[in-house]
């Protein structure tokens, strides 16, 4: 992407730096299959110990970590409880039917704002010839929800919930970097509260490629067979597991700058009435649904001027801050769109 070009569809098209790529060119590594790469090895259990769990599995996407999560805590013909904009039941090609032979089941999309006692009055105990609930799943950061942080009363009423119930909680944990520089909740409180998690490299962090699943050691074991028979096993991955670590040593923290950008583009466009709703963290959500443009057409003309937004829906849309725009570029992109949706 040429560098006239604002990019801000996500913060999946980050490049990895010069630094990243250093440890890329030296890393050590072996045969990941037999659980020989030294580098691997060493991300997963630094990731573990973030999260205060005893292992964790390197995957190749945020994806298969999900999946592979959900086939660790949900029995084929068994039900997994959601919200209906999930990333697992909207994303992920039906994966958690086809791979796992899970049914779902949702509650009405309110993205962060999840209401414990509606999740608690939907779940089947076993008997009566129901599907039977085995596990919940949150999404922290939620991605449709506008970049949303689930806050953490909430999660641990859902933590009570689940025990009472004897279910499984599952965090799709893709941008819970996010969540965690955004409101100082420690990682180590956010892995208390679940069972398993999946967590990406990929997004916000800048690691070119690379989710973990975290959780128990019986669990991660069954998962390197999940990982398997799902095609994702890998050899000298340690050149992709440096980039992780190297992203964990360096990119952390540098989130809140992104959050900063997020909200300086918010308040750009916030005139012109299409912001969805309060920025929490790195994602702009628009909701074009008074506007005279519709996401495609918003879309179309902000790319003629050199900014690239994601189209969500036909009268939604999204913005993205990430370590590869700067400063200079989000005030351009919310001159762009400001032009826009003025005229």
């Amino acid at each position: 992407m040429a560098e006239s070009i604002v990019d801000l569809r996500s913060d999946t098209v980050t490049r990895p730096t010069a630094g990243m790529r250093a440890a890329m060119a030296a890393a050590e590594v072996g045969d990941d299959v037999y659980g020989e790469d030294p580098t691997v090895n060493a991300l997963e259990a630094e990731v573990a110990a973030l999260f205060g769990h005893e292992a964790a599995l390197f995957c190749p996407t945020g994806s298969m970590a999900n999946q592979i999560a959900l086939q660790l805590v949900v029995p084929p013909g068994a039900e997994l409880l959601c919200d209906a904009d999930a990333h697992v039941v909207t994303y992920e090609m039906g994966a958690a039917a086809a791979y796992g032979a899970i049914t779902s089941r949702t509650w009405p999309a309110v993205g962060a704002d999840v209401d414990p006692d509606v999740v608690a009055g939907m779940i089947r105990p076993d008997g009566y010839w129901a599907v039977t609930t085995r596990a919940i799943a949150v999404e922290q950061t939620h991605n449709r929800g506008g970049g949303g942080v689930i806050p953490l009363g909430t999660l641990r009423r859902l933590r009570q919930i689940a025990d009472a119930a004897q279910l499984a909680l599952h965090c799709d944990g893709a941008r819970i970097w996010h969540a965690h520089v955004a409101d100082g909740v420690s990682l180590v409180e956010y892995g208390s509260l679940f069972d398993t998690l999946s967590v990406c490299l990929s997004k916000g962090l800048g690691a070119p490629v690379g989710s973990l699943v975290v959780g128990s050691a019986e669990r991660i074991e069954r998962a390197r067979v999940v990982r398997k028979r799902m095609g994702g096993g890998m050899r000298q991955a340690g050149v992709l597991a440096a980039a992780g670590r190297y992203a964990l040593a360096h990119h952390v923290d540098r989130l809140a700058d992104d959050h900063a950008k997020a909200a300086r583009l918010a308040e750009a466009i916030a005139p012109y009435g299409v912001l969805a709703g309060p920025v929490r963290t790195n994602l702009v959500p628009l909701d074009l649904t008074k506007a005279a443009l519709d996401a495609h057409s918003l879309a179309a003309a902000a790319r003629a001027e050199g900014v690239l937004v994601s189209v969500l829906g036909p009268r939604t849309a999204r913005l993205v801050t990430h370590m590869d725009v700067t400063d200079t570029a989000v005030d351009r992109a919310g001159t762009v769109l400001a032009g826009i949706l003025r005229a």
